[in-house]
């Protein structure tokens, strides 16, 4: 596709907070100017889940103040998330990352194999593209910093659930938690163990793998 695009304006696009219990699903769109990455993003980036926290730092900071990348974020929240499904929320957090972009952009590279419905620009899916292509990588960078910061946040309202750590993830802690203290509005109705105590304790089950 991109070969009948000789000057293509290319986002690379991807989403993270699909499989936690709580807080928003959240999406990223970068415009990369490759001749003026610099050598350590061009070397470095990669899926933001084989990166250090430290390392998602540091690009994260290079990708806002090294004048080579575009960045747009989009987020899809927990009522929206209940209404639509994870799967078509983060569609909706991949259009908001495009718009925020504030430019017309001609081809979406988008992680996975997976297409959607009336996207504003061609698209071109990429499975395991986070590790192929370098506006993807930064996208995943961009999305899993601004989450973890968002989520460490509210734990600092919501504390006892690990959000701190485990940033909504189902981990024991925040399984645990759940049991003990209840649902907030931050968790997502629709997920199976938040169901399950919304039906009662008798129905939750706290040994689910993660």
């Amino acid at each position: 596709m991109l070969k009948d695009h000789p000057d293509a304006i290319i986002a690379g696009i991807d989403e993270v907070g699909c499989a936690p219990l709580a807080g928003p699903v959240v999406a990223a769109a970068v415009i990369l100017d490759q001749k003026k990455l610099p050598k350590a993003l061009r070397q470095g980036l990669d899926d933001s889940k084989k990166l250090s926290l430290a390392r998602r730092e540091e690009y994260y900071a290079l990708l806002l103040a090294c004048g080579a990348a575009v960045c747009g974020v989009g987020r899809a929240e927990v009522h929206e998330i209940d209404s639509l499904n994870i799967y078509y929320a983060s569609h909706l957090a991949w259009r908001r990352a495009l718009d925020s972009l504030g430019c017309m952009v001609t081809v979406a590279l988008i992680d996975g194999n997976k297409t959607p419905k009336d996207f504003p620009c061609a698209v071109q899916t990429i499975v395991k593209g986070d590790g192929k292509s370098l506006s993807i990588a930064a996208a995943s960078v961009i999305a899993k910093v601004t989450r973890d910061r968002y989520m460490k946040q509210l734990a600092l309202a919501h504390p006892g659930y690990g959000w701190e750590t485990n940033v909504g993830y189902p981990t024991k802690v925040h399984r645990d938690a759940i049991i003990a203290l209840g649902l907030t509005p931050h968790h997502r109705r629709s997920f199976g163990l938040v169901r399950a105590q919304l039906a009662g304790p008798g129905a939750v089950q706290i040994d689910l793998p993660l």
